[in-house]
């Protein structure tokens, strides 16, 4: 891997400011390219963010943006695109849980998480597709789905729904355009070391460890370093795959 694998390439993250997209953020900067990514909330966590990565001598763009609201992705890639010229990478990392039981489930839980996670993807993919496609060498999406996409969780009717759909989302963009030399592919993680995992209680915690065969969670920098891998040139030959990350889980 060439340390600046990515000079001049620019890369939008969406929540790009904690655990899995902040890990992203930082590997795409250490390998040379200029980074934008959006926050939902913490503008002070995003500004630190930006500090260091422009630390590193690329260029970071940040903005608030919802990702389930079209018009407001629109504009934030409009943003993107005049800051840094184009678009070559885009990581779908955006999400949120609302687990619940479905007969307890709320409809707002269900639409929140539903467009948040897949409707987001759908906005960011839609409005990067235009700048990419004017690129020589196209470009790559990576979408972050998760193992409850393709086993299905209990109390995760939303969740799990929302990732599946995602890498049906995958499968499909990347046959609308593989012509235009961009490459479409998917992550469905396991369970990865960030603040949500840190939340289960030990009794639960210790149960899924038990069912995982390499007996550990993942950590933030692995998932970092295989996104980094299928955005890569070394990943052109790629497209409309699910890549598990899970450690054997979901085997």
């Amino acid at each position: 891997m060439s340390e600046k694998q990515f000079l001049g390439k620019c890369a939008i993250v969406t929540g790009g400011t904690r655990g899995i997209g902040k890990a992203i953020v930082l590997e795409l900067a250490r390998r040379g390219a200029n980074v934008a990514f959006n926050y939902a909330k913490s503008a002070e966590e995003a500004e630190k963010l930006k500090a260091e990565i422009t630390s590193m001598g690329v260029k970071c763009f940040t903005s608030q943006c919802d990702v389930a609201k079209t018009d407001s992705v629109a504009e934030f890639v409009k943003q993107v695109t005049a800051e840094f010229g184009t678009v070559d990478f885009l990581v779908n990392n955006a999400g949120i849980t609302r687990d619940q039981l479905i007969l307890r489930m709320k409809e707002e839980d269900w639409d929140a998480v539903i467009n948040t996670n897949l409707k987001g993807a759908w906005n960011f993919a839609k409005a990067v597709l235009r700048p990419m496609m004017r690129n020589e060498n196209g470009g790559s999406i990576l979408n972050i789905s998760s193992i409850s996409g393709i086993v299905g969780m209990i109390g995760q009717t939303n969740y799990s729904a929302s990732k599946a759909g995602m890498i049906g989302l995958t499968k499909a963009l990347a046959k609308e355009i593989a012509s235009r030399k961009i490459t479409v592919n998917a992550l469905a993680l396991g369970l990865i070391e960030t603040d949500m995992a840190q939340e289960m209680n030990a009794e639960y915690r210790e149960k899924i460890l038990s069912q995982i065969p390499l007996g550990r969670l993942g950590n933030v920098q692995e998932v970092a370093e295989i996104a980094c891998f299928l955005l890569s040139d070394s990943a052109r030959y790629i497209t409309g795959q699910v890549i598990q990350v899970d450690g054997g889980l979901a085997m």
